[in-house]
């Protein structure tokens, strides 16, 4: 579709959006969730200058951080977060990009999360060189988030250390050597509808098997810890469904700021349009949703964890 297309679109009444495009969602799955958790195996002390983000040595926000963990204490997290119910594991560090001792520690802390029956390995580690990627892969690493995070009109508003090219860059690379490209948005960061619909052809380009949506959640000490009132649930509904009909073989994945963006039923109301994925548990610096309250709320929609 194009840009005209997808505006028309975002426009439309609610309910016929919705409708237009849970027919999408259900022509193409069926009535199962993808889980994924993640840990942040290094948290904080990051260089980059990412206004959304407590991580960022720019910013003030009031964080604990610590140095990478180790491989024993990401395997304990990976088989708890088996028993809770998910079928993937996500190994988060801060900063822009890894090397040294540091990236082949993180290459055994794959392996032993892909060792895991029945556990998928995944990670989010900033940008990565080709040989990395090809490691990476031999390690027994499956996907790999990377989000463009916005528009490339309004990425500079955000972040100045590094440019959307290189974020898209890097997805680019993941494709080439088989590993399959996790690449979402962060909303309500001050973008318009025309950003929002622009996302969506970014992304449908890059061609992610899964998309992360995360609604921003205002952190104190960062430069747009007052931005809580820059988008409405209405308006993460409709970027749910123009991402829908835009991309209608991915999973669309609800991730960061659901559980303080978004009431209970505007989420039943992203199920419903498209939304089969969750990312379960705590986030990288903030609280995320208990799973036995993700699975309350997937039963009564008919939906189940897979």
């Amino acid at each position: 579709m194009n840009k005209d297309e997808l505006s028309k679109l975002y426009d439309m009444n609610l309910d016929e959006l919705i409708e237009k495009a849970s027919k999408v969602t259900k022509e193409n799955f069926d009535n199962s969730v993808e889980v994924c958790s993640i840990i942040s195996a290094r948290t904080g002390k990051c260089n980059e200058n990412c206004k959304y983000c407590s991580q960022s040595s720019h910013n003030h926000a009031e964080i604990k951080c610590h140095p990478l963990l180790s491989v024993e204490e990401v395997k304990a997290a990976a088989l708890k977060a088996k028993e809770n119910g998910a079928t993937r594991f996500c190994i988060v560090t801060s900063g822009r990009s890894e090397s040294g001792d540091d990236f082949n520690k993180i290459l055994e802390m794959m392996k032993a999360v892909s060792s895991i029956e029945g556990l998928h390995c995944c990670a989010s580690l900033g940008l990565l060189s080709e040989e990395q990627i090809i490691k990476a892969k031999e390690a027994g690493l499956e996907r790999f988030n990377h989000n463009i995070n916005t528009s490339k009109r309004y990425h500079k508003e955000i972040c100045t250390t590094h440019n959307f090219e290189d974020r898209v860059n890097t997805v680019k690379l993941l494709s080439k050597h088989g590993i399959e490209p996790c690449c979402g948005v962060i909303l309500g960061m001050g973008e318009t509808k025309e950003d929002r619909i622009d996302m969506a052809l970014s992304l449908a380009e890059l061609n992610p098997k899964t998309v992360p949506i995360n609604v921003l959640n205002p952190i104190k000490g960062t430069p747009l810890e007052n931005y809580g009132d820059k988008i409405t649930e209405e308006e993460v509904l409709r970027t749910i469904c123009i991402f829908r009909i835009a991309m209608p073989k991915a999973i669309l994945r609800y991730a960061g700021g659901r559980n303080v963006r978004l009431s209970k039923e505007t989420q039943k109301l992203g199920i419903i349009a498209g939304v089969n994925g969750l990312l379960a548990g705590d986030y990288l610096t903030t609280e995320g949703v208990e799973t036995k309250e993700d699975k309350k709320m997937l039963k009564e929609l008919n939906m189940v964890m897979a």
